[in-house]
């Protein structure tokens, strides 16, 4: 039976992922001489980057659990062979495409200039405030057990097997003595005394006020302090306009120190004030009305970690190593902020 059936005419003309997919193409084409560095000239023909990027787009948006189901999917799914450029005859790739294009997306830093694009789309669209910010961190988990949390000079084995018994009660560990067998770059983190250790990354996203866009995102190790020092770096990368600038944040960065160094660099410390101990934030921050907004403002940055977590794929990455985190973090972003420029009638 022949049929003229193509996937463009399956998907409706009211679809919200057509304007998010016409945005899409634009920034890829902009990107087209950062892909054709990526390929050599000769040998096979090699999976276009540019359809392996909108596949991974596709399971972010849709919260599809791995890869292999995401090529379950383009088998049979017409929506996503029409949003990543596929033919109705045309084959399906193997899982481990995803894999061995993986570091060549690292190391040409695809991911980041993706993120950068639609930034610079939001920019050029006046949605961003360039003075208005607001930090805040949250817990990635590892894709590691605690079991793999052994010594570092190798003693204390876990035993043989491959699903052990392990007591850890009474037993000291600490990230100065232990590591992860999985994933050495991971950290047993606790969030507060309340919560259970576990071990992961920090992600850490700066936020304009104005619509609740990310402007920048960093994983670090999951340490006391790494939120401050990841909050600093992003600012500095926003100083280059030279105008005034607030930042806004929870009472974890109400430390004096970090304080002290935000206002050394020019930027106005909107940081909510720690109730329990003496405040790093005086009078002359918080008698202004810029600080009430701000304080409202800042809760929006709660959503990106929801709508990461529970939609996006950051809750519990399935990838190991801080650079492949940090990777899936900045295309979650870059997602995020397509819906929201959708959202907002940019993509129209």
């Amino acid at each position: 039976m022949w049929t003229t059936l193509s996937p463009e005419d399956a998907v409706p003309a009211d679809h919200p992922l057509r304007p998010i997919r016409g945005l899409v193409n634009m920034i890829l084409a902009d990107l087209s001489p950062e892909f054709a560095k990526m390929y050599a000239k000769r040998g096979r023909p090699s999976i276009a980057p540019e359809k392996l990027l909108r596949a991974l787009l596709l399971q972010i948006l849709f919260s599809v659990r791995s890869e292999p189901m995401l090529l379950e999917q383009l088998r049979y799914n017409l929506l996503f062979k029409w949003f990543v450029g596929l033919g109705m005859d045309d084959a399906i790739w193997d899982v481990s495409s995803f894999s061995k294009n993986r570091e060549r997306f690292l190391n040409g830093k695809i991911s980041a200039k993706f993120f950068a694009a639609v930034v610079a789309k939001a920019q050029a669209a006046q949605l961003l405030s360039d003075e208005h910010f607001t930090v805040d961190g949250t817990l990635i988990e590892a894709w590691a057990s605690h079991k793999s949390y052994k010594p570092r000079n190798g003693g204390g084995s876990n035993g043989g097997g491959r699903n052990i018994d392990v007591d850890f009660r009474g037993k000291p560990r600490s990230n100065e003595t232990h590591a992860s067998t999985t994933d050495p770059d991971a950290r047993l983190y606790r969030k507060s005394k309340a919560a259970p250790a576990v071990l992961g990354y920090l992600g850490h996203v700066l936020m304009e006020n104005r619509n609740g866009l990310i402007v920048d995102t960093r994983v670090t190790h999951a340490t006391g302090t790494a939120e401050r020092e990841a909050a600093l770096e992003m600012v500095k990368g926003r100083r280059w306009h030279g105008r005034p600038m607030t930042l806004g944040a929870d009472k974890g960065y109400d430390a004096a120190a970090f304080v002290e160094e935000l206002r050394q660099l020019g930027v106005t410390p909107h940081v909510a004030q720690h109730t329990k101990r003496t405040s790093a934030i005086d009078a002359r921050t918080t008698r202004h009305i810029g600080y009430a907004i701000s304080q409202r403002k800042r809760k929006r940055v709660e959503e990106i970690f929801g709508w990461g977590k529970t939609i996006g794929p950051i809750r519990k990455v399935h990838l190991r190593g801080k650079a492949c985190i940090g990777d899936v973090l900045q295309l979650t972003a870059a997602a995020l902020n397509l819906v929201r420029m959708r959202n907002l009638g940019v993509c129209t």
